[in-house]
């Protein structure tokens, strides 16, 4: 930021969210993903701050009435990677092997691939997953490479898992920065790190997620890619032990990238069972 602005100061204010606080059980348990978002939500409704930087996956799908979001930051990968000294890739993982992971997107995903291995509930930092991988408590996990690249960590990776069989997160690899709504000064300051091609995949995500109107206790994929002027959008629901799935690939103009997003959610509403996806 302050390559963009020269001399304007920032004040950096850390927040301790709910999300980061809860370590003892999965947070749909808790509440789901506005644990991340809350208290910022109020810091910015009070004044206390101008805006919220955010891990955009964390980012509810509804926002309090007096908060927007005004852009990301370029996109960094947003594949997931499979870390283990026991095997090459999920496949390879003796049987019964366990994997930790705290995503019932992933552990859908795995399930679906490898109805045999155990799943480990793990949750806190990167850092605290890759100890518990180090000491042996599970054979293996998977976390999102756009972490591990941010923390100088890539190294760790013992293979990036591809696409198709690993869709990830809607708005996986992406920094979601909201304000106050209506506040055109700090959207003004904030234009020129902003990346407007971030906005529109994650503009046809959210799309995705609005429409399924799904919670944290329903694996859902959805990632959505610009290539010039045409967006392509893969979305996938599953039962949490990945044994029925539904999934989708749809093409259209960037232009009309929410348009997409809500098309690819419906087309997964008519083929899924009523019941499919918990609300």
């Amino acid at each position: 930021m302050a390559g963009a602005h020269g001399g304007v100061a920032f004040e950096l204010v850390c927040v301790k969210t709910s999300g980061d606080l809860i370590q003892d059980r999965p947070l749909r348990e808790a509440g789901g993903k506005g644990l991340f978002t809350k208290e910022l939500d109020l810091a910015l409704e009070r004044g206390e701050i101008d805006i919220a930087v955010h891990s955009a996956k964390d980012l509810p799908t509804i926002l309090p009435a007096g908060i927007e979001i005004v852009g990301y930051l370029p996109r960094e990968d947003a594949r997931d990677v499979w870390i283990s000294a026991k095997a090459p890739d999920p496949r390879a993982l003796a049987e019964g092997g366990v994997v930790g992971t705290a995503s019932l997107r992933r552990g859908a995903l795995l399930k679906r691939l490898r109805p045999d291995l155990a799943l480990a509930p793990l949750r806190g930092n990167v850092e605290t997953r890759l100890a518990k991988l180090a000491r042996g408590e599970i054979d293996a996990t998977i976390l999102a490479l756009a972490g591990l690249q941010r923390l100088g960590l890539v190294h760790k990776a013992t293979k990036v898992l591809d696409w198709a069989e690993f869709v990830p997160a809607v708005g996986q690899g992406a920094i979601g920065i909201t304000m106050r709504r209506g506040e055109a000064a700090v959207a003004d300051l904030l234009r020129p790190i902003l990346d407007p091609a971030t906005g529109v995949a994650l503009g046809c995500e959210r799309a995705l997620l609005r429409v399924l109107d799904g919670s944290c206790r329903t694996p859902i994929g959805g990632h959505a890619r610009l290539e010039g002027a045409a967006l392509t959008i893969h979305a996938i629901v599953l039962r949490p032990d990945g044994t029925q799935f539904y999934e989708t690939r749809l093409r259209g103009p960037a232009a009309d990238f929410e348009a997409l997003g809500e098309a690819a959610a419906r087309e997964l509403l008519a083929r899924a069972p009523p019941d499919f996806l918990e609300r």
